[in-house]
C-alpha cells in the first residue's frame, strides 16, 4: 500500500519522465529541448538539459561525460558536445541505472565505450518497478562494457578522473566522480542541490546510507572544489554540507514521530517546519520526500 501511495504522489514527475527509459510518447507534444553549457573549472563543463546533469572534460583526447540525459535529449545533446569539439563521446560515465541520466547510452553507445559500477549494469539487464511503472531492459548497444565493484580511474584530457562506487544512498550503483587536476567533483543522485532528494528503495537505496555517504564525501572533497549535482545548479562545498544537514534534521522528525507510533497520513499532515519549504519545491515535494523516509526507516 505504501508503495501504491508514493507512486500516487509521485504521478506529476512521472508523467514528466520519470527516471526510467520506454514508451516516448508523452514527449511528442513536448516543448523544445535545450541543453545549457556552462564552464565549471579547467576544461570541465556542466550540460543541462531535461534530466540529469552531464558533466564533459574536453581536450586533445576528444571528450568523455558523466551521465547523458533522456533519450529525446540526445540530438541537443549532440549539438552541444559538437561545439564543445566532438559530436560524440569517447567514454560515458553512467553514476547510476535511472533513465533521466542513461537513456542517452541509445544514442551513444554504438560510437562510445559505456563505463559504469556493476550494480548498474545488472538493473539495466533487470530494471526494478520505477514510479508504478515496468521498465523494458536496456538493449546491448545501451549497457555498460567497462564494470567495477569499487572504483576505477581513467587518465583522460590531462586529468585523472576517479569514479567511486558509494553503496546504499540513492541507488546501489552510486558513483561519484572526481576530477583530481580541475578540481570538480560529480556527485550524481548523491546530491540534489537545494531540493529534497529522491531516493530509489527498490533499487538498493537508503535515505540514512545517503546520509552516511554525503557525510563521507564531504570529508574527501577539497573545500574549494566546484560540485555538479544530480539535478540542481553548480554548487560548493557548503552547499552539500546543508543538504546533508537538512536531510539529518527533517528524516530524524519523521522518525521521531514513528516512535510516537504516529502513522504515515498523521506525519504527513503534520508536516515539516516553515525553514524546509523551499526545499520542496523541486519534483520531490515534502509529502513525497515524508513517505520516502517513512518507507526507508520503517525497512530497519
Amino acid at each position: 500500500m505504501q508503495r501504491l501511495i508514493l507512486a500516487a504522489t509521485l504521478v506529476c514527475f512521472a508523467a514528466g519522465g520519470a527516471f526510467a527509459h520506454g514508451d516516448d510518447s508523452h514527449f511528442t507534444q513536448r516543448q523544445e529541448v535545450t541543453v545549457r553549457t556552462t564552464k565549471v573549472n579547467g576544461n570541465v563543463y556542466l550540460l543541462q538539459g531535461r534530466g540529469g546533469n552531464v558533466g564533459a572534460i574536453v581536450g586533445m583526447d576528444g571528450i568523455l561525460i558523466i551521465d547523458d540525459d533522456y533519450k529525446v535529449v540526445s540530438e541537443k545533446l549532440r549539438e552541444a558536445l559538437k561545439a564543445l569539439g566532438a559530436s560524440s563521446p569517447k567514454f560515458i560515465l553512467n553514476t547510476h541505472w535511472h533513465g533521466d541520466h542513461t537513456e542517452g547510452n541509445f544514442a551513444f553507445g554504438g560510437e562510445s565505450v559505456i563505463v559504469a559500477h556493476e550494480n548498474v549494469r545488472k538493473r539495466m539487464l533487470n530494471p526494478p518497478v520505477l514510479f508504478g511503472q515496468t521498465t523494458p531492459a536496456y538493449p546491448s548497444i545501451a549497457l555498460p562494457v567497462i564494470t567495477y565493484a569499487e572504483s576505477i580511474t581513467l587518465h583522460f584530457d590531462g586529468d585523472e578522473i576517479r569514479a567511486v562506487h558509494y553503496p546504499s544512498g540513492h541507488t546501489d550503483g552510486d558513483t561519484v566522480v572526481f576530477f583530481k587536476k580541475a578540481n570538480v567533483v560529480h556527485l550524481g543522485d548523491d546530491f540534489f542541490a537545494g531540493q529534497f532528494p529522491f531516493v530509489d528503495l527498490d533499487s538498493g537505496g537508503s535515505v540514512q546510507g545517503l546520509i552516511n555517504n554525503v557525510g563521507h564525501l564531504i570529508t574527501q572533497i577539497p573545500a574549494d572544489a566546484k560540485l555538479i549535482p544530480g539535478h540542481g545548479p553548480l554548487s560548493t562545498l557548503d552547499d552539500l554540507k546543508s543538504f546533508r544537514q537538512t536531510l539529518i534534521e527533517t528524516s530524524q522528525i519523521v522518525q521521531d514521530a514513528m516512535k510516537k507510533k504516529q502513522t504515515l497520513d498523521e506525519i504527513k499532515k503534520a508536516g515539516l517546519p516553515e525553514k524546509y519549504k523551499e526545499w520542496g519545491s523541486g519534483f520531490i515535494k515534502t509529502d513525497s520526500w515524508i513517505e520516502i523516509v517513512y518507507r526507508s526507516y520503517s525497512k530497519k
